[in-house]
């Protein structure tokens, strides 16, 4: 017994000893990479005090006035939705509709551990990266945003004359009216439309993709936070830098438009605010053009149906989210009430699906 009894203590201060490298080593790497360190815990700080102290969703939108929408003087612009391909963050903690739910069950705690281990991963080794802060594109989503890049890629057939000239508008064919890319600060929206969208990028060098603040999700999580600082041009994830379906960093470097990026969203907005923000945007002197294409998220995206279809609308877009690298489209129209305010609201008879859908 007193032999048994000296193995388990000999292993246990040979784990305690194994214990105590493992912490030595982690703090002296995060003080080799210091200035990741302090900018990562200020990440976290950020994220805590927003998930603590935000009002996202603390909204009520004010019923539409409809029958102003019947005037002649309305002004209306297309908006094309896409959605980004799945997230890390989607990996980790939604089911997804490629697997089963007994799948995600079984899978979820190692796929929570894995998910921690990258995150200390990227920690220690210095890395402006998050698996959960800003969640960039997943392996699954990068195939997704493939399969959207072949399908702008390609000249359309066998669609209506309406769902043509969508294609060629996301295409940005030179025989259809112009249009203006915008999106989301977030990294996985903003590379779903850097690879989705290289086809049109290719073809017109000199054009950008504005990054607009208004499109920040709604949501109190740390994936809805922006990691990149104000101002400054986006890092690929870790993700991004092994795939070959783009160079994704070139065109961040060179087509992305950040003068717009004020950094992330405050502690005193909410996501009526930012889509009202939006709907100025849209019909501002910054656009000149009739159809924007808006990189975005699923919440924003069915937040916004609710906010403008009429509340008698029973349309699917209230209920159901775009699903991944979905584009749906739409046209947007803006009234003046007699006092002066402007109102908008979504023709429900305009909305067209372009790819994937709901």
């Amino acid at each position: 017994m007193d032999f048994v009894k000296q193995n388990i203590d000999c292993v246990g201060k040979m784990f305690e000893s194994f214990v105590q490298l493992v912490i030595f080593v982690f703090i002296a790497l995060c003080l080799y990479n210091y200035e990741t360190f302090i900018y990562k815990t200020k990440l976290t700080l950020q994220g805590i005090v927003y998930l603590l102290f935000c009002n996202d969703k603390g909204y009520k939108k004010g019923k539409i006035a409809e029958d102003l929408f019947k005037s002649d003087k309305v002004e209306k612009k297309t908006v094309i939705f896409v959605r980004h391909g799945e997230s890390t963050w989607n990996d980790t903690f939604n089911k997804g509709s490629h697997r089963s739910t007994a799948q995600f069950i079984i899978g979820y705690i190692p796929g929570l551990i894995k998910a921690i281990c990258y995150e200390i991963y990227l920690l220690v080794t210095g890395r402006m990266d998050s698996w959960f802060y800003d969640s960039p594109l997943s392996y699954l989503g990068l195939g997704q945003v493939d399969q959207l890049n072949a399908f702008i890629s390609k000249e359309p057939v066998g669609v209506t004359k309406k769902e043509e000239e969508l294609i060629k508008i996301l295409r940005g064919d030179t025989k259809v009216p112009p249009s203006k890319i915008v999106c989301s600060s977030l990294r996985r929206a903003l590379s779903t439309m850097a690879g989705g969208f290289q086809f049109r990028l290719k073809n017109n060098p000199d054009e950008k993709i504005l990054v607009h603040p208004s499109l920040q999700e709604i949501s109190r999580n740390p994936d809805t936070l922006s990691i990149t600082p104000k101002f400054t041009q986006v890092t690929a994830s870790w993700i991004d830098k092994d795939s070959t379906i783009c160079d994704f960093q070139t065109i961040f470097n060179k087509q992305l438009d950040m003068t717009k990026h004020f950094g992330n969203k405050p502690l005193d907005t909410n996501g009526l605010k930012r889509m009202n923000s939006f709907c100025d945007f849209v019909f501002s002197a910054d656009v000149e053009e009739d159809y924007v294409i808006a990189g975005g998220h699923s919440i924003w995206f069915r937040s916004f149906f609710r906010a403008f279809l009429p509340e008698t609308s029973t349309h699917v877009s209230k209920k159901r989210k775009v699903v991944n690298t979905g584009c749906v489209a739409f046209t947007l129209m803006k009234a003046t009430t007699p006092n002066g305010t402007i109102e908008y609201m979504i023709d429900e008879s305009s909305i067209s699906v372009i790819f994937l859908g709901f």
